[in-house]
């Protein structure tokens, strides 16, 4: 049985830009501000330095039952027995992932109703939506869908959906009306000067 989890401010990890303070120290402290979900994502380094990061993460979440998401690397996500796994449009196929991983809470980026309706509400729980705006973060994204591109693309999904692209205090309320069921963010809690503090000004301004 999977469990549910709140999907409110979703954060995905960006080893850069936490900087010398490390990933676990910014999730710690964001995790304070509100943070309710975290996902690490690491293109950088070994599969063993990957792994390393994600057991580390794990250790700074011990009891706050924020669930741990691991972007793309599903064998990492099983060996850390962590509560889900991300996945693109070019990763593995979901009905695999599900095959091997029946408990685990899954999630897949989608930018078009077409590639919403090959989704299989009893294989995804959720979905990433985006990029709403620009981020270079992600210079690779498809075009940048906008607020009501956005409300589009959630309108025909089947399961809950977290927006993420460019997502600043600053437009975050341009996002409200669209159906999403919470928001990502990188630059705006990593590369913070105190992370909590910028957690707890996103939940502010979400109104949450």
């Amino acid at each position: 049985m999977r469990r549910g989890f709140d999907p409110t401010l979703y954060l995905v990890t960006d080893t850069a830009q936490c900087g010398p303070r490390g990933v676990p120290a910014v999730v710690r402290a964001a995790v304070a501000g509100g943070v309710t979900a975290v996902q690490v994502r690491a293109k950088d380094g070994g599969d063993r330095e990957r792994l390393a990061l994600v057991l580390a993460v794990q250790e700074a979440l011990r009891g706050s039952g924020v669930p741990l998401f691991v972007n793309d690397a599903v064998d990492i996500a099983l060996i850390a027995g962590v509560d889900g796994v991300h996945l693109g449009q070019s990763d593995l196929p979901v009905e695999e992932v599900r095959r091997i991983a029946p408990g685990m809470l899954l999630g897949v980026s989608v930018s078009t109703t077409e590639e919403v309706a090959a989704i299989d509400p009893g294989v995804v729980d959720y979905l990433g939506v985006g990029p709403v705006w620009a981020t270079p973060t992600k210079p690779d994204a498809a075009a940048p869908l906008g607020p009501a591109g956005l409300a589009t693309v959630v309108g025909a999904s089947p399961v809950p959906c977290v927006a993420i692209g460019g997502i600043h205090p600053e437009n975050l309320e341009q996002l409200h009306g669209t159906g999403i069921a919470g928001f990502c963010v990188v630059s705006e809690i990593c590369a913070a000067e105190d992370p909590e503090v910028a957690a707890r000004s996103l939940r502010t301004r979400w109104g949450s």
